[in-house]
């Protein structure tokens, strides 16, 4: 069985800095691109930013240049930097990881959220 256990989130004043963290664990062959997404309060989930396994990355427009992703393949962990946080970046932020298995294929797994809350 897969998990993605997220953790770091808080309340941050604005301008503030936080860092997600999101472990992988279980019978895992492979990891691929992580990333994450966040969900405001009657919001859509929308993509913040994703890693490739080639350490390469993407960033929506709204965070580029204060967030920053990275990954530690030896400990199956994705990253989230996030400085200069406004108000707007409030939301639940969840870590996703395309990952394969051993006796399974190629799946996306989603850890729990972790709430992030900026204050004005």
């Amino acid at each position: 069985q897969v998990r993605l256990v997220e953790s770091g989130g808080g309340l941050v004043q604005a301008g503030g800095s936080l860092r997600l963290s999101c472990a992988v664990s279980g019978s895992i062959k492979s990891i691929a691109d992580m990333g994450w997404y966040r969900q405001a309060p009657g919001e859509q989930r929308d993509l913040v930013a994703t890693i490739t396994g080639g350490y390469s990355t993407n960033y929506a427009d709204s965070v580029k240049g204060r967030f920053t992703i990275s990954r530690d393949n030896a400990k199956n962990t994705v990253y989230l930097q996030m400085h200069s946080l406004k108000p707007e970046d409030t939301a639940v932020y969840y870590c996703y990881a395309d990952l394969l298995t051993y006796g399974s294929r190629w799946n996306d797994y989603w850890g729990q959220g972790t709430q992030v809350t900026v204050s004005s």
